[in-house]
């Protein structure tokens, strides 16, 4: 006697073989590979699961480099459709998550180049200097309170998105992406496409820039460090 079989269920069965196939290749997990493989097979549902899962956040990261709503909205929508077009270019070498955040990225970066904006102000600029004795070269201004804190007051986290906002691009791009997005480091060497000792020293100095910037919103006085 020949056992009847599910269509439904066979397919089923060769999407989850596939997904542990592609989890087990690289660094996905079954779910999102499972899901891949939805949307390999143009599953409706997959899509409005993709953008449902991941928009939200994709949005936030592009808002990081479009202040405009509209623009973050529109690199957000030619992520997505990036994504889809090269869904069978994926591999699984990274979390699905790293990969769209690579796309979003490059698409904001894009929109940022073919916009007419103001000329970026060197790094170099924001960071500290020190005299011919290693010490500091001006007076170290002294935080009373820790940004950390602060950031739940709506006035103060609009001034440090504006600080964010006046780094280099390279530069912002990991500070977003390590210390807002909480991406790890390997993670943001994917999507910036830089080795991992260059997201480590534009981090550091992002994060000496940064603080540079936000002494207006924190600072209290001015002390000298090796006093």
């Amino acid at each position: 006697m020949i056992a009847s079989v599910n269509p439904s269920a066979a397919h089923s069965q060769s999407l989850s073989d596939e997904s542990r196939e592609v989890s087990e290749q690289g660094c996905l997990d079954f779910e999102e590979a499972r899901l891949v493989e939805r949307l390999r097979a143009r599953d409706e549902e997959a899509y409005e699961e993709l953008v449902r899962r991941f928009g939200a956040r994709l949005l936030a990261t592009a808002r990081h480099f479009l202040p405009r709503t509209e623009d973050a909205q529109d690199a957000v929508q030619e992520a997505f459709l990036s994504a889809f077009r090269g869904l069978d270019r994926f591999r699984g070498g990274c979390r699905l998550s790293t990969w769209l955040h690579r796309i979003v990225v490059n698409a904001a970066l894009m929109k940022l180049r073919g916009a007419s904006r103001r000329p970026e102000t060197p790094i170099e600029d924001y960071l500290p200097r020190f005299d011919e004795t290693g010490h500091h070269a001006a007076p170290v201004e002294e935080w009373a309170i820790s940004p950390e804190g602060s950031l739940l007051s709506r006035e103060t986290s609009k001034r440090v998105r504006a600080a964010i906002e006046n780094l280099p691009v390279s530069y912002r791009a990991v500070l977003v992406l390590r210390d807002i997005e909480e991406l790890s480091t390997e993670e943001t060497a994917q999507v910036l496409s830089l080795t991992r000792t260059a997201v480590k020293v534009r981090l550091h100095r992002a994060r000496l820039a940064l603080r540079t910037l936000l002494v207006p919103v924190f600072a209290t006085r001015s002390v000298r460090a090796e006093a």
